[in-house]
Formats: C-alpha cells, structure tokens, sequence
C-alpha cells in the first residue's frame, strides 16, 4: 500500500473548483489538484438530471482523506456533495515522495 489517496468531486462553476483547490493545496491537504470539465447524468430527488459541472482529483496523503473531506464539505456549496476517495494501490517512488513532501505541514 502507497499510503496515497485520490479524492474526486465535482462542483458547478471553474470559479468555486479553483476555490476549493486552492483552499486544499494552501492547507498542504492536497499535492496536487487536477480540474477538468465533465457533463454529469445523475438522479436528484427523483428527477433525471444533467449538467455541466467540474471534476476534481486531489492526490493526498491517505492519512490526510478526513480533514481533506472535511475541508471539501465546508467549502461545497452541493446539499451533498460528492465525495470519493480512492486509494492508491502502487505508485512510483519518487512521485509519492513528492506528495508526502508537498503535503508536509510545519
């Protein structure tokens, strides 16, 4: 086991998701957060829905997944938003050496 998790979100505008990746990259929660645009097809409340919305992945310290979510949930403005995490089996050396050192809060 690396120790490395993904938490994937996604959120309505370009504007809130460089928000909250900012908020979790200045927190040292998150090493790196990747967005991207994605069309989301979903059931809400009994409803067919589909929208435009933006993904996030945020490479963490798996020991880091609670206050990331956290920091993710007081952030969101979704009622419930998603939030995934999903943990790295493997990872190349030097590319979990540098998440670690990314994340290193002190």
């Amino acid at each position: 086991m690396s120790g490395l998790a993904i938490l994937v979100t996604t959120i309505d505008s370009d504007e809130a998701a460089r928000m909250l990746a900012r908020a979790a990259l200045e927190a040292k929660l998150a090493a790196c957060v990747q967005i991207a645009p994605v069309v989301s097809h979903y059931v809400w409340k009994g409803e067919l829905c589909e929208a435009r919305e933006f993904q996030l992945q945020m490479k963490h310290l798996a020991a880091d997944y609670a206050a990331l979510a956290a920091l993710v949930r007081r952030l969101h403005s979704y009622e419930t938003p998603e939030i995934l995490r999903i943990d790295v089996a493997d990872a190349d050396p030097a590319y979990a050496a540098w998440i670690a050192a990314a994340a290193q809060r002190g």
